[in-house]
């Protein structure tokens, strides 16, 4: 079930404390409304009743989504019991076929609930977002934007079409702009058979932190 408390927080704005709504979890199959707030990152925002500013409420989170067998957490401090995470784990593993998944911030529990309902696996799009750098590097990217383009975070926004006409859209911040990349499927199949062909890439049981830096040091 999901569990709903309250919390006090300053606005960004005007400085002034409110009550907020934070979920310290949220199950889909109790509340389905809340895979396409989290999806867009809705059920974190909150409007100031003094000022109208809109502000982010960052707090830690378990999402569940029994129907997809998908788990993430979502730990802003970047800390996790280690008590709780095992026990968590082996009620998972007893259920069977989940994908457990630890992130940092709301951006990325967004797009780990948007790949999934993708039918995706988040660690062959770390590959694509990865050689899909690369090729950009060495082809599209002035010289005087490498670093900045390298430092980017590449984040999945969707994938469109049917087949192996699917196309997949990352986006990221160049430049102070939004811009996109797309890429075609046969990018997207051929990181899955280097991933099918070095099973050992994939981490262990256990709420993985699967991001570039978790892929650089796989490829290392």
């Amino acid at each position: 079930m999901s569990i709903i408390n309250e919390a006090l927080a300053p606005c960004s704005k005007c400085g002034q404390q409110h009550k907020v709504i934070i979920y310290k979890s949220i199950n889909t199959a109790d509340n389905p409304e809340l895979k396409a707030k989290v999806a867009d990152g809705s059920l974190f925002l909150w409007e100031c009743p003094h000022c109208g500013q809109m502000n982010l409420a960052r707090y830690e989170t378990l999402y569940h989504d029994p129907a997809g067998k998908l788990m993430v957490w979502l730990i802003p401090a970047g800390e996790i019991s280690e008590a709780q995470m095992q026990a968590i784990t082996m009620h998972t593993k007893a259920m069977g076929g989940y994908t457990l998944r630890r992130v940092n911030d709301m951006g990325t529990l967004m797009e780990k609930v948007l790949v999934a309902e993708a039918g995706l696996d988040d660690i062959v799009l770390e590959m694509c977002k990865y050689v899909t750098k690369l090729e950009m590097l060495q082809k599209s990217v002035p010289a005087e934007q490498k670093d900045e383009f390298m430092a980017s975070t590449f984040h999945f926004y969707r994938c469109e079409g049917e087949g192996d006409e699917r196309i997949l859209t990352f986006m990221y911040a160049l430049d102070g702009q939004m811009l996109g990349v797309n890429i075609g499927w046969n990018v997207y199949q051929d990181c899955a058979g280097i991933l099918e062909r070095n099973p050992q890439i994939r981490p262990e049981e256990g709420f993985a932190k699967i991001d570039a830096e978790w892929l650089a040091s796989k490829m290392a």
